[in-house]
């Protein structure tokens, strides 16, 4: 039997597919989409009843969804998804797959196989995770995430190192998360009041992987949608989705969930970049542009320095000519200097008039 015809890829986004994520991802272009988020069963292999010290049942994952016959069976399973995953992703995209210890491990070892190179494992450490109601082992904590490049020798991907560095209040993103479980108002109920997924993860937790590895208007798949926390995320942070979930019940309601969801839009969208990947704009620029002219006096961060701006794009203070540069550092004594955060002019740094011109080339060229 041929492979199924081929979808056009617009007719596919922002779109849910209630059926199998393989057969879905087969009518899928080749190369088509920029970001994977991957969920995919657990087959947590429970054996009987979980039960609290009261007796109680625990609402534990017992669906059809996550039974396998065997590790084999898994196996197969695990490696179907990813070739036709492989098959969309384009060659400078990414994946990111979730798991616990129950199949985190095989699953990794099938993404190297197939030739995917892992570039981090995230820890997601849980808040306020489940106790170990028995008391025999330690109690379960966190998840794991990989998130891992097409290939070894993948030159560009994406990764927004000073978001979410200013998503961690300045300090370096690490590879453990401190995130709570989905609970409250976020935790979706269906017609009876319970919960609508057994594992619903929190949209905190998606929106890192969404902000920090694409862009505003890229495709983002999830081949394994549930109740559509990546399509909500996705939506609101201006990207594309496209979802597939085999569960009508689960399909419905990602549905709905997804249609209340408001976008933002606009330059909240916009991502903080690093220095060293921003376009160059010399000092000069800003005097062709005639946000400053020659002859205005421009003033140190000190309050006491000030110098004379030339027509050259040069500065002079106390006798000595150069670069914003080399002046700055003249004048603080210093082996050197930023002078665009050094010089102020009209009492802000010169460096937000370097970051207007760069907004109006970024427009320009979008």
């Amino acid at each position: 039997m041929g492979r199924p015809e081929t979808l056009d890829l617009h007719s596919a986004l922002d779109r849910i597919f209630n059926e199998d994520c393989i057969e879905a991802m087969q009518r899928l272009p080749a190369r088509s989409v920029d970001l994977i988020f991957a969920d995919p069963p657990y087959n947590l292999q429970l054996k009987g009843d979980l039960h609290r010290p009261d007796n109680s049942r625990v609402d534990a994952v017992d669906n059809d969804w996550d039974q396998f016959a065997s590790f084999a069976a898994y196996d197969d399973f695990t490696r179907a998804w990813l070739l036709e995953a492989r098959r969309v992703l384009k060659d400078e995209g990414a994946l990111w797959v979730i798991g616990s210890y129950h199949n985190i491990f095989r699953v990794g070892a099938t993404l190297q196989d197939l030739g995917f190179w892992v570039m981090n494992d995230i820890i997601w450490r849980k808040s306020n995770p489940m106790p170990n109601f028995r008391g025999k082992r330690f109690t379960n904590a966190h998840e794991t995430l990989i998130w891992c490049s097409k290939s070894q020798g993948q030159k560009r991907y994406t990764f927004h190192y000073e978001a979410l560095k200013e998503l961690n209040e300045g300090l370096q993103m690490r590879s453990d998360w401190l995130l709570p479980l989905c609970t409250g108002a976020e935790r979706l109920k269906d017609a009876q009041g319970e919960k609508a997924h057994p594992t619903q993860k929190p949209e905190a937790l998606l929106a890192r992987v969404i902000l920090g590895t694409s862009n505003p208007g890229d495709v983002v798949l999830d081949p394994f949608f549930g109740v559509g926390t990546t399509g909500a995320v996705a939506k609101r942070l201006g990207r594309r989705f496209i979802g597939i979930e085999r569960e009508a019940a689960y399909a419905q309601i990602a549905q709905a969930r997804i249609d209340a969801v408001e976008p933002y839009e606009g330059d909240v969208l916009e991502i903080m970049r690093s220095k060293r990947k921003a376009v160059r704009v010399p000092f000069g620029a800003l005097i062709e542009r005639q946000m400053v002219r020659p002859g205005d006096i421009l003033v140190g961060a000190n309050g006491r320095s000030k110098a004379k701006i030339r027509a050259d794009a040069s500065l002079v203070a106390d006798g000595v000519t150069g670069s914003i540069h080399q002046v700055g550092a003249h004048v603080m004594g210093a082996p050197s200097c930023n002078g665009w955060t050094f010089w102020h002019y009209r009492g802000a740094p010169i460096d937000v008039l370097r970051e207007k011109i760069r907004a109006e080339m970024s427009r320009l060229e979008g």
